[in-house]
């Protein structure tokens, strides 16, 4: 299973786990936790059953990792193993990947991240334009991250922030 760039409408609505980073890769990181997770991955398994997974680095900042759960499902000794192997991800480059007390956006087309009391305040003291896109790192099936990964401020999440 592949879930890079592609035309290809997904047709399996894959268990997807999004890690995002506090800033942007940089190319000798993304190249190396490419590398980490294409080792880690090969040989994933739930109760000794391969599980049908691949992954992406989105926007360089976001790192999505998908699960065919039709196929196998992803126990928790596995879920644990890929926790595991991005603990260390994390603390090797201090991406901030479990921190989810953040706000990630787009504005004039950079991709922002601030802490997330940083970012409401911005919003309700008229700091951020109000067409900011945000990204919501709650999606957990492919098709809802395909569609609402990232939305206009107003359809977002933080859109009743004010």
């Amino acid at each position: 299973m592949k879930i890079e760039e592609s035309n290809v409408v997904e047709t399996n609505d894959y268990r997807v786990i999004i890690y995002p980073a506090s800033r942007p890769f940089e190319t000798k990181e993304a190249k190396a936790i490419t590398e980490r997770l294409f080792d880690f991955l090969a040989t994933w398994a739930a109760h000794g059953k391969p599980l049908s997974s691949s992954f992406k680095i989105e926007k360089n900042q976001f790192i999505i990792v998908c699960v065919d759960e039709e196929k196998e499902m992803a126990s928790g000794c596995s879920i644990d193993a890929l926790g595991k192997v991005m603990r260390e991800i994390d603390e090797e480059y201090q991406l901030g990947l479990f921190d989810r007390m953040k706000a990630s956006f787009v504005e004039n087309g950079e991709v922002k991240t601030l802490k997330l009391l940083d970012f409401k305040n911005k919003l309700r003291n008229g700091e951020l334009s109000k067409d900011i896109e945000v990204f919501d790192f709650s999606k957990n099936t492919y098709l809802d991250f395909l569609s609402h990964f990232l939305l206009p401020l107003e359809k977002s999440w933080a859109g009743g922030i004010s």
